[in-house]
């Protein structure tokens, strides 16, 4: 073989097939390969699948299959309505404890939780410059006394010479006008002697109220109860000039606590004083309190444009469980059935979409699924509701009857599931 056949790869090739008839030795062949399906089994194919969809949607008897729904059944059972809303655990009475004067704080006598009664001195501020106003304040009243002793004696002097006056005046031994001057010395003596007792009624209550600001340095309890906050320590100075510090808090009763809650206005209307209460803090989880409405205040509270109202839950506190301060998420029972005729909400919301004409009757209704798989609008009369069911108050309803709440796919139980109402859903 020569070195042109070693170089095109022909010479390998068996005989007839590399020289192809018609032409050159040196050409290779081109071998073509056929990419194309019997007409007949596509045909066949195509059938096939078209007999499958039909047998899919119409059946054996040539007509559409009835769709399947998913059902749950109208009931008897207990309905409660609730309105849940955050608030915080306070004191049913708290009393802050301040000071009326300024000075540094001396001594403190209680401290958190300690337990004091009325009266009960609970700090101490200095003194000092207190009870020097009150010396001073009693060595005025001293002074004011020693000047109503020498008025009074000049008093005595002045009728004296009024005396001897008219004395020589009736004896016309006296000129008028000197007996005029007599007479007017003893109406100034009077005079300053009423100035001098004035004087003295001044002084006394200037000690009085310089003897009040010293008392006024023993800070004492004004009820009994706990110290739940300190806010000032020894040699800290207060100034009592425009608002009065607060040194103490003292909560009243803490076997009685009080939840206040912040109710938004689209769930006031169905609350009232007296009704009943269940909240839980974070500091016992799975433990519920229960409580009552004691308040619904009126005074809006408007924050941003929404507006809440206060509402008070009162609850007993006798194992001192809950603390001031604690977040609280209550739950307010407005209304509640025990033995009821429900029907899921879901039922009321599910409307088919081969019955479009009788779900466009007015209020609302439920579709029964009846024993042939078609669907009995019912009318219903609808009295309260809460997360999952609606009491029935009249209709041709019974329990027990199947209601259908959405259409069935094939990958779905008979049965409802639950399933958050974030997931999103598959189109039908």
């Amino acid at each position: 073989m020569d070195e042109a056949a070693r170089s095109s790869g022909v010479g390998n090739l068996p005989s007839g097939v590399g020289t192809p008839e018609g032409g050159s030795p040196g050409e290779v062949p081109k071998v073509t390969r056929s990419r194309s399906i019997p007409r007949a089994a596509a045909v066949a194919g195509a059938c096939a699948l078209v007999a499958a969809l039909g047998w899919a949607v119409f059946g054996r008897d040539g007509r559409a299959a009835a769709p399947a729904y998913v059902t749950e059944a109208a009931d008897r059972g207990p309905i409660t309505v609730t309105v849940t809303a955050t608030g915080v655990v306070e004191p049913v009475r708290t009393v802050q404890v301040g000071t009326y004067v300024s000075g540094p704080i001396l001594a403190l006598y209680a401290d958190f939780n300690s337990a004091v009664t009325k009266g009960q001195l609970v700090a101490k501020i200095d003194p000092a410059t207190f009870a020097v106003k009150v010396r001073q304040a009693e060595a005025n009243l001293r002074n004011a006394r020693a000047k109503a002793e020498k008025a009074r004696a000049d008093l005595v002097l002045k009728k004296l010479s009024l005396e001897r006056a008219r004395e020589l005046n009736s004896r016309d031994l006296l000129a008028r006008d000197e007996f005029d001057t007599a007479e007017s010395n003893e109406a100034q003596a009077r005079a300053q002697v009423a100035l001098e007792e004035a004087g003295i009624a001044q002084a006394e209550a200037a000690l009085e109220e310089a003897r009040i600001q010293l008392g006024y340095t023993d800070i004492r309890s004004p009820v009994d109860g706990t110290v739940i906050s300190r806010t000032v320590d020894v040699g800290q100075t207060v100034a009592a000039s425009f608002q009065t510090p607060t040194l103490f808090e003292i909560a009243e009763d803490l076997a009685k606590m009080r939840v206040r809650t912040s109710v938004s206005e689209s769930d006031i209307g169905g609350l009232a004083d007296g009704q009943p209460a269940s909240f839980g803090v974070d500091a016992w989880p799975g433990r519920s309190f229960v409580g009552r409405v004691v308040q619904v205040r009126s005074a809006p509270v408007s924050i941003q444009n929404v507006v809440t109202y206060d509402v008070l839950v009162e609850v007993d506190n006798a194992s001192h469980e809950l603390k001031p301060g604690m977040t609280a998420t209550v739950a307010i029972t407005t209304a509640h059935r025990d033995d009821a005729l429900r029907v899921p909400l879901r039922a009321l919301r599910f409307r088919p979409e081969e019955a479009a004409g009788a779900a466009d009757g007015e209020g609302p209704a439920a579709f029964a699924l009846e024993a042939g798989g078609a669907l009995r609008r019912v009318p219903l009369r609808i009295g309260i509701r809460d997360e999952r069911y609606a009491e029935v108050l009249g209709g041709e309803l019974a329990p027990g009857e199947p209601l259908a709440v959405a259409y069935l796919r094939g990958d779905e139980p008979t049965a409802p599931e639950a399933s958050s109402p974030f997931l999103p859903r598959r189109p039908r």
